[in-house]
C-alpha cells in the first residue's frame, strides 16, 4: 500500500535532478491550459470550461510520453533534455496513434455525456465561470448535477485509467501491440488494487490541486506525475529498463 507514495518519493528527486527540461516541459502545458480557460471564459463558455478541465484526466497519459521518456532516460543514467521529450520516435507507432485515439474517443463520450447531464439540471445556458459555480454549488439542482456527473464521470475516468496506467509507459518501452499493453495494464491493477486505488487517489488530489491553482501547479504536478507514472510502471511490469532505481546524481 506504500508504494505510490515510493513511487512519488523517487520521482520527486527525479524530478530535481533534471528540472531545467522537465518544468520547462510543465511550463509550456500549464501555459496552454491558461490560455484555453481564459478563451473560453472570454467568449462566455464557462460550461466547456468546467467539462474540459474534468476531461484533462482521459488525454493526459498521452500528453506525457516525453515525461515516460525522461524517466526512462534518468533510470540508464542519462540526461534527458527538452528536444529528446518532445521528439520521441518511439512515440509515434501505430500501436501508440490506436490508444491516442482510444482516450480521444474516451474523451468525447464524456464530454457528451455531460452536456446531457448538464441539459437535464437546468435549461439555463451560464455564461460565466460565476454563475455557474452559484448554480452548481447552491441549488438543489446543480448539486444533483455534480453528484451525477461525478458517479459518471469517475466510473468513466476508473476505466480509462486502468486501460492506460501502465499501457502507456509500456507502449513506449517495449513496443509491443496496443493489445497486449492494455490487457496488462489492467492486470496490473486488479492484481494490484489496493495501491492502484491509492495510487488513482493520488492522482486525483494532485490534479485538483492543478485545477485550484488555476493550471499554474500544473509545472511542477505534471512532470513529477509522469516521472511516478514510470517508477509504477518499472516495478508493475518489471521492466529493467523502467528500474526504479537511477544513479546518483
Amino acid at each position: 500500500m506504500a508504494a505510490p507514495f515510493r513511487w512519488l518519493g523517487g520521482a520527486w528527486k527525479d524530478l530535481w535532478r533534471a528540472w531545467p527540461p522537465l518544468l520547462a516541459y510543465g511550463l509550456a502545458l500549464a501555459a496552454f491550459s491558461v490560455w484555453m480557460t481564459l478563451s473560453f471564459v472570454a467568449t462566455g463558455g464557462a460550461f466547456w470550461v468546467f467539462a474540459l478541465t474534468c476531461g484533462f484526466v482521459f488525454v493526459a497519459p498521452m500528453l506525457a510520453m516525453g515525461l515516460y521518456e525522461a524517466g526512462a532516460l534518468l533510470a540508464r543514467g542519462e540526461r534527458p533534455t527538452l528536444a529528446r521529450m518532445l521528439f520521441v520516435p518511439r512515440a509515434l507507432s501505430a500501436d501508440v496513434a490506436i490508444l491516442g485515439l482510444a482516450l480521444l474517443m474516451i474523451f468525447f463520450f464524456w464530454l457528451q455525456i455531460a452536456q446531457i447531464v448538464y441539459g437535464l439540471s437546468t435549461w439555463v445556458i451560464y455564461r460565466t465561470v460565476e454563475t455557474l459555480a452559484a448554480f452548481a454549488l447552491t441549488t438543489p439542482e446543480g448539486q444533483r448535477m455534480l453528484i451525477v456527473g461525478s458517479l459518471i464521470g469517475g466510473a468513466i475516468a476508473f476505466l480509462t485509467y486502468c486501460l492506460v496506467v501502465v499501457s502507456a509507459p509500456m507502449l513506449l518501452d517495449r513496443g509491443t501491440s496496443v493489445f497486449a499493453a492494455t490487457i496488462t495494464s489492467f492486470r496490473a491493477v486488479a492484481a494490484n488494487f489496493g495501491p492502484m486505488i491509492v495510487w488513482a487517489l493520488l492522482i486525483a488530489a494532485l490534479t485538483l490541486s492543478t485545477i485550484l491553482t488555476g493550471f499554474l501547479a500544473l509545472v511542477i504536478v505534471f512532470p513529477w506525475l509522469g516521472l511516478a507514472t514510470w517508477r509504477a510502471y518499472g516495478e508493475l511490469v518489471e521492466a529493467p529498463d523502467a528500474s526504479t532505481v537511477g544513479p546518483a546524481p
